[in-house]
């Protein structure tokens, strides 16, 4: 793992804090930027968070002499774990200029961990064929090709479903 993601901090959110807001809206605007409108969270976040099983996790970045208040949100994954035999990672991005330093494998690491924690058996994603890196990230960690979800994302935009037993 990169340096820089050595100095980054993974943290759970926790909706009820007082920063939680500033998050938020930190992650919002990534999700805006990253996907495009029929595939970004923006708008529902608030109520994926309210589910009882769902977890947001983000790496933060204090900015030089921030003293904390200046945390830039540099990725997220947010996970849910449905039933106590599989969860899903439902979303992982990182900000574009800070790709390719090792804050995904750490968000995906961290997301994997949090579920086996709660002793679940296998972990599901979907990712778009396209997405070569994010694809790479995955079978990297462990994750495994399922099956090809035809139009998954939209009409001729398929996914694949990807799954790691723990």
């Amino acid at each position: 793992m990169a340096a820089a993601a050595a100095a980054a901090v993974i943290i759970e959110l926790d909706p009820s804090h007082e920063g939680a807001g500033r998050v938020i809206d930190n992650i919002v605007r990534l999700e805006r930027r990253i996907f495009p409108k029929h595939e970004s969270l923006a708008r529902s976040i608030h109520e994926e968070l309210k589910r009882r099983n769902s977890g947001l996790i983000y790496m933060a970045s204090s900015a030089a002499g921030s003293g904390g208040d200046g945390d830039e949100v540099v990725g997220y994954a947010m996970y849910t774990c449905p039933t106590s035999l599989c969860a899903s990672i439902t979303k992982l991005a990182v900000k574009e200029s800070c790709r390719r330093q090792g804050h995904g494998e750490a968000l995906l690491a961290a997301a994997v961990e949090r579920c086996r924690r709660r002793k679940v058996q296998r972990v599901s994603l979907h990712v778009d064929p396209a997405r070569t890196a994010a694809v790479a990230l995955y079978t990297k960690a462990g994750f495994q090709v399922d099956a090809t979800v035809v139009g998954y994302y939209a009409p001729h935009r398929d996914a694949y479903r990807m799954y790691m037993d723990l």
